[in-house]
């Protein structure tokens, strides 16, 4: 089992920046991969970013690129998303999760943390 607990989440103007944390515990040694979700208010859950504790390899939503910075501390466990030049429609609950690689499921999730960008 691997727990998520996500955190960082909140209100911010257009333009502003935020950042996420997840923290890991269990068997993290178990899923080499990290990634944040979103969902957006009568949407499906998308993809944003991912990152391997292994090696550190990235991948990204194309619409988020240049803008977010997803980042991993092994030490600490914890995976990061920076997020700048917010804009209203990355409006959304951002979720992390683990998985086996960067493109594989993600089987483990966090309960989700709120971001709010108002125009």
């Amino acid at each position: 089992q691997v727990q998520l607990v996500e955190s960082g989440g909140g209100l911010v103007q257009a333009g502003g920046s935020l950042r996420l944390s997840c923290a890991a515990s269990g068997r993290t040694f178990s899923r080499d991969a990290m990634g944040w979700f979103r969902q957006a208010p009568g949407k499906e859950r998308e993809f944003v970013a991912a990152i391997t504790w292994s090696s550190g390899n990235t991948r990204y939503k194309t619409s988020v690129k240049g803008r977010f910075t997803i980042s991993r501390d092994n030490a600490k466990n914890t995976v990061y998303l920076q997020m700048n030049s917010l804009k209203p429609e990355d409006t959304a609950v951002y979720y992390c999760a683990a998985g086996r690689t960067v493109y594989s499921p993600y089987d483990y999730w966090g309960q989700g943390t709120q971001v709010t960008v108002s125009s």
